[in-house]
């Protein structure tokens, strides 16, 4: 059993996916990038910020000892960091942005004890096709675009956005499991569990 660091209903199915029992707990940071901050740099700090977070507030509760796992997932075209969306409009700027060029999901994950710290991150290539502002207009009105970084889910309707990918699809989904199972390697946590 873990904490899980995360609202996300995402990285809660993939969890569950290789069978590791958690318990939900929210803790919110500012998400605000460093000024000239590399992306890469980025979502590891935020990973770990919120493992720090999670932890203090399982302190703070007197809540039971046991691994946290956090992450953070953001979507970078052209050097720049694509958050999500503050409102429709900005969703459309991503999604014309994105459209027929390559961009990067890089997704970190970070696990504490209170005395182990460890992370990594996963950068995956994502090709997408050239949209056209009718296929924008009525992906932003399906609302899926709202809640996600650079504007758009791999794993719901935003598939079809989506030409090819080089990388780990459920990093794009927000929580790459190889690097997930090799961190919890280090605290003894088994995936598959019944």
């Amino acid at each position: 059993m873990i904490y899980l660091a995360s609202q996300s209903p995402r990285r809660a199915e993939l969890l569950k996916q290789i069978g590791v029992p958690f318990q939900k707990l929210i803790c919110d940071i500012d998400e605000t990038p460093f000024s000239q901050e590399a992306a890469s740099d980025y979502v590891l700090r935020m990973a770990r910020e919120k493992a720090e977070a999670g932890w203090q507030e399982v302190l703070s509760s007197g809540s039971v000892k046991m691994p946290l796992l956090a992450a953070d997932t953001t979507v970078v075209c052209n050097n720049q960091i694509l958050g999500k969306p503050r409102n429709t409009d900005d969703a459309r700027h991503m999604l014309k942005m994105l459209s027929g060029n390559t961009h990067q999901v890089m997704s970190a994950v970070a696990i504490t004890d209170g005395e182990q710290h460890h992370s990594e991150i996963s950068v995956t290539n994502v090709v997408f096709n050239k949209l056209t502002d009718q296929l924008i207009k009525d992906y932003i009105a399906t609302g899926e675009p709202m809640d996600k970084a650079g504007g758009y889910g791999i794993q719901g309707y935003g598939a079809v956005l989506v030409a090819s990918i080089s990388g780990s699809y459920s990093a794009v989904v927000g929580l790459p499991l190889m690097e997930t199972s090799h961190l919890l390697d280090h605290f003894n946590i088994l995936v598959w569990q019944a």
